[in-house]
Parts: structure tokens; sequence; C-alpha cells
């Protein structure tokens, strides 16, 4: 299985990606307000759904975006059902969210996330992102 490795396009409104395959270790950072949001994040499903049906190991999932958009963020919630199902399946899953102190807005946003998801979201802030 390959690891997904995107640079992020700060022209294109796309987030840092990293998702490997060997430590099961997965990051999206930045920003996040594309256009086409579904196709971006779409082969990011796909790793999951393969990592979660043949590779089968412990899997953390950290996010520290700065900012998403409303098609962003329903996105990152189909992920979340994504491990959520894993989870449930009995894989080990975490998933960490990097905030930074006093970001309210943020904030609130994970916790509708974790509320819809039904599932444990860390909330881990720091002074930046």
């Amino acid at each position: 299985m390959e690891n997904i490795v995107l640079e992020a396009n700060m022209e294109q409104f796309t987030p840092f990606v990293y998702f490997n395959s060997r430590t099961g270790v997965c990051e999206i950072s930045g920003e996040s307000y594309l256009e086409k949001t579904y196709a971006f994040y779409d082969p990011l499903y796909v790793w999951l759904n393969e990592y979660t049906t043949t590779v089968r190991k412990p899997l953390t999932m950290n996010f520290k975006l700065r900012y998403m958009n409303t098609s962003s963020s329903k996105c990152i919630l189909m992920m979340l059902k994504i491990l959520k199902d894993y989870q449930q399946q009995g894989g080990q899953v975490a998933v960490n969210w990097y905030i930074k102190k006093e970001d309210e807005v943020m904030l609130e946003e994970v916790e509708d996330l974790k509320e819809e998801a039904e599932m444990q979201i860390n909330l881990i802030q720091v002074d930046a992102l």
C-alpha cells in the first residue's frame, strides 16, 4: 500500500496531507477551502478504506487545520465515519485535533464534528499551527 503525500497549495487552497501506510500515522494540516473539495478528499477515503480493510493496524489521525470551509468539514466528517466504523470492528484508532489556543471558531467546529461522528477526538491546544 502506497503512502499519500500532497503538498499544500495556497493557490488552490488545499491542505498538506501525509498518510503513512507503514506507521498508520496520518496528518492533514494547513487550510482547506478548495473548490473541488470532494474530488480532493475522495482518494483519502479510498486510502482509509483500503487501510482499514487490508492493513488493519493501529491508525492515528492528526488534524492541524487553521481553517476549513463547510464542504471540507463535511468531507472530514466522512473520514471520521470511516474511522469510527473501523474502531467498531475492533481497529485501534486515535484522532487528535490540534487547535490554536483561543480559536473558539475551530473549537466549536471540532465539537460539532465530534458529536456528529460520535467518536472521541482528542483536542490538543497549541500556541501556533
